[in-house]
């Protein structure tokens, strides 16, 4: 269950809320959805689609105890996602196997410290572009098909794709070679893709629970598709983020005090700058910070630096532990207290200084880590972005501005040739 603390927004005299005029922008939201249903994007509906569902899940048993390792090719929203569902509800320092490595760069030393981790006989490979034909994630490919040949392993045994169900490279491969393969719908965009196979099925084929995580995700669809302005959680979001922008804080910092929910910031960054940023007068800067450990790298700069920040932090009521200090001097601070006490209260403290110093600052309330909490905040922020597409009358599901650098990427590779 998620809740929204915006008392420190409304305290504020010149930085802050309107409590009236916040309250007053609930009248829109049938209009914003109607806006938002004509874009025909399907990112709230594939929660819907129990055949994709049960698919994923029977490949998954299917290869069970086959794999010692799963190796995802991606880049972007191809593995953001994922890396946010493995570091949020898998073990922080031991995986089981099979293990998960999602190979999001290109960097020539990552892939060769990689090899040096897997096995081949071992590794099933998941090549993941919507279009089919993104340049990096098919280098990655032909490199490591390359590899597999080369020991006189079957491609169709050590790869699986998920890409657009029609057209594409990777689909063609995938008919000619009984490649297994995994449909992304052509009505959602990649950062929007994560409770697509994108992100479910490297989640399931590790063994983490993605029926609860589409039904938190489903529970927060209902919200998202109130017009009740008390109960739409995504829409109170985009409006926070709309006004605080419209008074020049247009940088929006997530501050989760949790480490399982730092790779949140890093998915979530995305999914806002490209979805946002389409002009030279409108964008949202994504930053992420990480209680407690950035209160010791960042603060300063947002205690008392410029007026240019929306800070948005996460709480976790309850931690999967209840980790004692184990100190007990009578009258230390720390004395009989648990870290989670530790936690909560530097969060408070970070949160009520800003508050002093004037800072716009909002907390975003989960009662805990669980697949089904990632699935409600998924599609809490996707719908946010969502609405603030509406706020600014842009469409917020293309990314013009990333296809140049893709064109003259592969313009120079030809120069070189």
């Amino acid at each position: 269950m998620i809740k929204f603390d915006l008392e420190n927004l409304f305290k504020l005299e010149e930085h802050g809320l309107n409590l009236e005029d916040f309250n007053a922008q609930g009248e829109k939201i049938p209009l914003y959805l109607e806006g938002i249903f004509s874009k025909e994007v399907g990112f709230y509906e594939i929660l819907d689609d129990d055949e994709t569902i049960t698919k994923i899940k029977e490949y998954a048993a299917s290869v069970e105890g086959k794999y010692e390792h799963i190796v995802v090719l991606g880049i972007g929203g191809s593995s953001l996602g994922t890396i946010c569902l493995q570091k949020s509800l898998g073990h922080m320092f031991n995986q089981s196997s099979p293990t998960l490595h999602v190979l999001q760069n290109i960097d020539p030393d990552l892939i060769s410290d990689l090899e040096d981790t897997i096995e081949y006989s071992k590794t099933l490979f998941i090549a993941i572009s919507k279009s089919g034909g993104t340049a990096e994630t098919l280098a990655e490919y032909f490199y490591f098909r390359k590899k597999i040949e080369s020991m006189g392993l079957h491609p169709a045994e050590h790869f699986a794709f998920v890409t657009d169900p029609n057209v594409g490279w990777l689909r063609e491969m995938s008919q000619k070679e009984e490649i297994p393969t995994f449909d992304v719908p052509p009505n959602v965009g990649g950062r929007f893709s994560v409770l697509t196979p994108v992100g479910l099925l490297p989640t399931a084929l590790i063994g983490l629970d993605i029926d609860a995580l589409i039904e938190g995700a489903k529970k927060q669809r209902q919200r998202f598709l109130s017009t009740n302005f008390d109960e739409n959680l995504s829409f109170q979001l985009a409006t926070i983020q709309y006004q605080m922008a419209n008074q020049g804080k247009n940088i929006n910092v997530m501050y989760p005090y949790s480490e399982r929910l730092k790779s949140m910031s890093d998915w979530y960054a995305q999914l806002l700058a490209e979805s946002i940023g389409k002009t030279e007068e409108i964008g949202i800067t994504p930053v992420s910070a990480t209680g407690v450990t950035d209160q010791h790298s960042q603060s300063q700069l947002y205690m008392d630096g410029p007026f240019d920040k929306l800070i948005m932090f996460i709480k976790v009521e309850k931690f999967s532990k209840d980790l004692a200090i184990g100190y007990e001097e009578e009258g230390h601070y720390l004395s009989q207290k648990t870290f989670n006490q530790l936690m909560h209260n530097a969060l408070r403290g970070t949160a009520d200084a800003l508050t002093e110093k004037q800072k716009a600052n909002m907390t975003i309330q989960v009662n805990e880590v669980s697949a089904t909490t990632i699935g409600e905040l998924f599609m809490l922020f996707e719908g946010s972005v969502a609405f603030l597409g509406e706020f600014y009358n842009i469409n917020a599901f293309d990314q013009p501005g990333v296809e140049l650098s893709k064109v003259l990427t592969k313009q120079y590779l030809n120069e070189s040739a």
